[in-house]
């Protein structure tokens, strides 16, 4: 099997005293598709942050590239190959559309550059249509393509999606995941974390459960389906 892309072995993350990630181990292989579920607080962002190095574990290794990055800063993970679009999108409000998409453009780390401006453009058509818009003034759905779309204008080999679709009206969470499976069947490795576990069982290979910082189910979107028990006792209303 190839080696993986990204390899987390025993992860221990604190916010202060307050243990959140208990010896949590994540293995992503090239071109694979994750989704990362559990209720709010299960310490699902925290994973996230922890690996794009926003916050530093206890104890714990994280390789990514063949490189150990849990000591690095994030713009050296960035640097990497690893894009991540936090929960809150985090776009740049006094700058345009046009502004925040090539503020980002840039060769992959090996050079590759897949995703142009063109392309995310024709991914994304409604920002097409705003590229003079300031970011603040833009819809909540417009905000996280934007989000998404600078993300690939830095042709990552690993994409981080924190929160994918909250908050957003139906229709326009049908185009989020849409663009989802898109980015999936174009081989960057992607994590999706988001509540709607029917929605991101279509699109991942492989699904990972979290519950007060511990990996309760990890297995392929079939063997979750086949386990209706489990998917009402963890990710249940």
């Amino acid at each position: 099997m190839t080696k993986p892309l990204l390899r987390v072995t025993g992860l221990n993350t604190f916010y202060g005293a307050s243990h959140v990630l208990r010896d949590v181990d994540v293995n992503i292989f090239p071109g694979q598709t994750i989704g990362l579920m559990g209720r709010n607080g299960m310490g699902k962002s925290t994973l996230l942050k922890s690996i794009t190095g926003l916050l530093k574990p206890r104890s714990g290794r994280i390789e990514f590239q063949d490189t150990t990055i849990h000591h690095q800063t994030p713009y050296d993970i960035a640097m990497l190959g690893m894009a991540y679009v936090p929960e809150g999108r985090g776009i740049f409000g006094n700058l345009s559309v046009h502004e925040n998409l090539v503020m980002a453009e840039r060769a992959g780390l090996r050079g590759q550059k897949d995703w142009t401006y063109q392309r995310v453009l024709d991914t994304f058509p409604r920002l097409g249509e705003r590229l003079q818009h300031g970011g603040q003034q833009l819809s909540g759905g417009e905000q996280q393509m934007l989000s998404i779309g600078r993300a690939l204008m830095t042709n990552p080999d690993l994409l981080l999606l924190d929160e994918a679709t909250e908050g957003l009206a139906p229709l326009i969470a049908q185009d989020i995941w849409r663009i989802c499976e898109l980015i999936a069947q174009s081989g960057i490795s992607t994590v999706i974390v988001d509540k709607n576990w029917q929605h991101v069982t279509r699109i991942t290979q492989r699904n990972m459960i979290l519950v007060k910082g511990e990996v309760v189910f990890e297995g392929s979107s079939a063997e979750l389906l086949a386990q209706p028990a489990l998917l009402q006792q963890h990710l249940g209303v």
